[in-house]
């Protein structure tokens, strides 16, 4: 009798975990997986990420990183070529660029992406370019934690997707398939945003942006602006007088035909303030 109970002990001890195990399978609905404590080393978005861009499991951070410098330059239009030649040499490449001004007062602005490990090789590069720095920031922005966010809700998301498929194999009723076919849809339709997404901070993480705006030098300015006419100036004054002299004409014919209003009404106060001295 004994060792009857105890082999019915043993085979409800083996019965319980396979039946715990079998539980998650008869669902009829899928179960969002748990939430990851580290990025997934499998998944191809983050093994195409470039060396340095993503955070492991040591602790290091995803950080974008951008720069503002204004330059005072001998060529606008020639520094403004030169640091597009230098991005392009280290790897980069020019976002914009923009010159306006006339001659000796041309001014320019240009932006840059450059690797983030020669950020600082790019801002030397470019103070070397000037005959002076008149200003000069950075910024550091951390997206390590916007970026592990997304891997787990896409982790959630593919393994929503998996057992979609599954249920999707068992249905038999076209109900049942469409309903399963229009959820499926809605999940892959965030799995491709999710992933876009961490694309995009993947690269704004892996190139930095530097904005350069370049201003000619003071002393080259030159003492008379250039177009300017003493000719021109002299009819504008012309024109400016002869409008004066409209305006008075106009004026004055105003007056003549509203006399008999202004006049009556001035006509009176005369009269009644002759009327108080008297």
């Amino acid at each position: 009798m004994k060792r009857l109970i105890i082999g019915l002990g043993l085979a409800l001890l083996l019965l319980v975990p396979a039946a715990c195990a079998r539980a998650p399978e008869s669902a009829p609905t899928p179960m969002p997986a748990p939430a990851p404590s580290g990025l997934p080393e499998t998944d191809e978005v983050y093994k195409s990420a470039g060396a340095g861009a993503l955070p492991s499991e040591q602790g290091e951070r995803m950080i974008v990183r951008s720069g503002d410098i204004s330059l005072v330059v001998t060529d606008v239009t020639r520094s403004r070529d030169e640091i597009a030649r230098l991005a392009v040499s280290l790897d980069g490449y020019v976002v914009s660029s923009r010159i306006w001004g006339e001659e000796q007062d041309t001014r320019g602005s240009i932006s840059i992406r450059v690797p983030d490990e020669k950020f600082e090789q790019t801002l030397a590069e470019l103070r070397s370019l000037a005959v002076r720095v008149t200003a000069e920031s950075t910024n550091s922005r951390d997206i390590t934690e916007e970026y592990v966010d997304l891997g787990s809700r896409l982790k959630n998301a593919e393994a929503t997707e998996s057992q979609y498929l599954a249920l999707l194999e068992k249905a038999g009723d076209v109900d049942d398939i469409l309903n399963i076919y229009e959820r499926l849809s809605r999940v892959r339709s965030e799995i491709e945003q999710l992933k876009g997404r961490m694309q995009y901070l993947e690269r704004t993480a892996s190139m930095s942006l530097i904005t350069a705006q370049l201003e000619p030098e003071a002393t080259a300015r030159p003492l008379v602006r250039a177009g300017w006419s003493a000719l021109e100036v002299l009819k504008s004054a012309v024109r400016g007088l002869a409008t004066a002299g409209q305006f008075l004409g106009t004026m004055a014919i105003w007056l003549v035909i509203f006399i008999p209003i202004w006049g009556t009404i001035l006509g009176i106060i005369l009269w009644r303030r002759h009327k108080r001295k008297a």
